[in-house]
């Protein structure tokens, strides 16, 4: 009863015109931003960091939220009309819709994906609501210990499942963690790294590593690879909803929303894994097979039930252990940080109405975002028309000016610059930047928790792993390790589909 009378107190609190304007705010960039081939909601968080210090913390955090939910929407479109992914959880999509968009039943596609992602959107929402405070509790009975194996099962599979190869996966993470570690350590006071640069001492600023990787990088890699000439959409075509179509996809709408949430819930990959889940559990029970690769409608349904219950499942990781499992919620995390609030169990006590209205504007982005997607899709297509070339030379200006607001120093600057570079060949050469900003965050913290472990312990190194908590949490990561094997094998399978 307690989480229904804080949710109620935080839907008087996200009602309020203000926030509301905010939330609108938010789906609709993220559905923008979803659509646009290459732009995920993790860039967008990114870039708009620095341009919401200006904001108190429940209102950036709602836009972001919105962002968050709204990119998983808008990437349906681009998948099922343009066959091109705006963001990779959409990739399942493009194997069906775009099928369906060229025989003739785009409509029905984009509607059983804007349908869909709300009903998984708002189930998902309410099982978030109903596990966190749970989770949160019990959260603040683990020890020092018991943190270092979540943060090491976070590593390794945000290292192990992002990205074509689990090395360059690591790899990606071991730089993270040594970013991480540039700056004044905090048990000894000796400078680590900084190179003798005096703004470098204080550390390197999460959101100017997540601007850079997530916005110069990716407008430098998407800008080397430019299209030349206009886009080709496939027109809409078809009806919306007949009574056949909406037989076929409660179901995979339901299997989807259950698959997901569980996904996100666990750092196993988000809602990448789950979208290949979902798709191989609805071509096993179809009814009508032979319609999978030519453009199954259950093929659509599923997996976008599948990619928004795992969106709001990433969240509660997020918000009771402070767990990022995702790139857009490594970003998150970094707009926590930025305004001083560590997420985590605590963060349910000390700063209880900003969460739960938070949540509130959950359940409110859901509904303008079924509104915003269904008749206003059209307008969403003209948004794929927008000149490249300006696009994203306006990514890199506002990219530049956010990062120079943060501390007004221009060696932010030339930070920045570096690495958005390491960010452009690193997705040039397959390097996943997800793991990177996840060390970064996470780095520092596993530190600090080593270090407590060891000083409780008095230096023995077997307290790492004899607690029971540890050890349950290490028996999960060998065996999300091997399922990640066959996922992998399976996502191999799908592609070669498209």
């Amino acid at each position: 009863m307690d989480s229904i009378t804080m949710l109620l107190e935080g839907f008087a609190t996200a009602a309020q015109p203000e926030y509301l304007l905010y939330a609108l705010l938010g789906v609709t960039l993220g559905t923008a931003v979803g659509v646009l081939p290459g732009i995920g909601p993790a860039m967008t968080v990114a870039l708009l960091l620095p341009l919401t210090y200006t904001l108190e913390p429940t209102a950036a955090l709602i836009i972001f939220a919105g962002i968050y939910y709204g990119g998983m929407y808008g990437g349906s479109t681009t998948s099922i009309l343009l066959n091109t992914p705006g963001e990779s959880a959409s990739i399942v999509t493009a194997l069906e819709g775009n099928k369906m968009a060229k025989a003739g039943r785009g409509a029905a596609a984009l509607a059983t994906a804007a349908i869909g992602s709300f009903v998984a959107g708002t189930i998902a929402t309410v099982l978030l609501t109903l596990l966190a405070p749970t989770i949160a509790d019990f959260a603040v009975q683990l020890g020092p210990a018991d943190y270092v194996a979540l943060m090491v099962v976070a590593f390794t599979t945000v290292a192990a499942l992002l990205g074509s190869s689990p090395v360059r996966g690591l790899a990606s993470l071991g730089l993270g963690l040594f970013i991480g570690l540039v700056g004044t350590d905090t048990l000894t006071g000796q400078q680590r790294f900084t190179l003798g640069v005096a703004t470098m001492a204080d550390g390197i600023d999460v959101v100017v590593v997540a601007v850079g990787v997530f916005a110069v990088g990716e407008a430098l890699y998407v800008a080397s690879r430019l299209r030349h000439g206009p886009i080709e959409v496939i027109p809409i075509g078809g009806k919306w909803m007949t009574p056949e179509f909406w037989s076929r996809s409660w179901k995979p709408w339901l299997r989807g929303t259950f698959i997901g949430f569980p996904i996100g819930t666990v750092p196993a990959g988000g809602a990448d894994v789950s979208t290949f889940l979902s798709y191989a559990a609805e071509k096993k029970l179809a009814k009508r097979p032979e319609e999978f690769g030519k453009g199954a409608i259950e093929g659509v349904a599923g997996p976008e039930a599948a990619n928004n219950a795992a969106a709001a499942g990433v969240l509660v990781p997020l918000l009771t252990l402070g767990l990022p499992t995702t790139a857009t919620a490594a970003v998150i995390v970094a707009a926590f940080q930025s305004y001083g609030i560590q997420p985590g169990p605590l963060l349910f006590t000390n700063n209880g109405p900003m969460v739960w209205a938070l949540i509130a504007s959950l359940y409110i982005g859901n509904v303008m975002l079924l509104v915003l997607n269904l008749p206003l899709v059209k307008i969403w297509v003209k948004v794929l028309q927008i000149p490249r070339p300006y696009l994203y030379a306006g990514i890199l200006l506002f990219a530049a000016l956010g990062t120079y607001a943060v501390n007004f120093v221009v060696d932010d600057l030339i930070v920045l610059l570096v690495i958005g570079v390491i960010g452009f060949f690193m997705r040039r050469h397959g390097y996943p930047v997800a793991p990177l900003v996840v060390g970064l965050i996470l780095g520092p913290m596993a530190e600090e928790q080593v270090r407590r472990t060891l000083q409780i312990s008095e230096g023995d190194l077997s307290a790492l792993i004899t607690s029971p908590f540890a050890a349950v949490a290490y028996s999960i990561l060998v065996v999300l390790l091997v399922v990640a094997v066959v996922l992998r094998l399976r996502r191999k399978k799908s592609e070669v589909m498209v």
